[in-house]
């Protein structure tokens, strides 16, 4: 059973958790080699978004759906009909949501009806690493602007590290790489040891 302990453990030891919806959602652990990282002093913002950024075209929250982020993240889409967020994972991660060490960043749209959720991500946060888990987009480009407001976020709160766990084409874009597992867990070391503070932006008066 995934607890929030066993969680903690997992991340600090480079591992993390999957459902297998292949194998009645049986949870198995993963620890990539190479894993993925985006570097926090190279993070690049393609011009579009940035211009959807300084738009404001969605407000943007921390900490105010998580569940509900995590929920979005594993439901069915095109072209990807299951998933490994089984209801065990969701749990878990909202026990440790609750424990203060798993994260969401949401965008919304506020309209005549109320605010409409857009996209976001969630992760974990353990000292200065931040463990990114997953991201949703409900409309387009939402996800990303999460992205951006992650980034702000660690920067601004003195994190130094930001796992992806797994690159992909879509974020080779922001300047995630690959890097031997031996380095990874040296990075994760230097990272479990710094007292980073997630809420940092929040007393800078930032938005996010």
């Amino acid at each position: 059973m995934l607890t929030p302990d066993l969680l903690v453990a997992a991340y600090r030891a480079g591992a993390f958790p999957m459902a297998d919806p292949d194998d009645g959602d049986r949870v198995g652990w993963y620890a990539p080699d190479p894993r993925a990282v985006l570097p926090l002093d190279a993070f690049h913002v393609p011009k579009t978004l940035a211009r959807t950024v300084r738009a404001g075209r969605f407000r943007v929250t921390t900490d105010t759906a998580f569940e509900a982020v995590v929920r979005a993240c594993a439901a069915p889409a095109p072209g990807r009909e299951e998933t490994w967020i089984s209801d065990e994972i969701v749990a878990a991660y909202t026990a440790l949501h609750e424990h203060g060490l798993a994260h969401s960043v949401e965008c919304w749209t506020d309209g005549p009806e109320g605010a409409r959720f857009a996209g976001g991500l969630y992760g974990v946060a353990l000292g200065g690493a931040f463990f990114g888990e997953s991201m949703v987009s409900r409309e387009r480009d939402a996800s990303k602007v999460a992205l951006v407001w992650l980034v702000r976020r660690l920067r601004a709160g003195g994190f130094v590290l930001l796992d992806t766990q797994m690159s992909t084409p879509h974020l080779a874009r922001f300047g995630v790489v690959e890097i031997p597992r031996a380095e990874y867990e040296r990075r994760l070391d230097t990272a479990l040891a710094v007292r980073a503070d997630w809420h940092a932006l929040d007393a800078a008066g930032g938005a996010g």
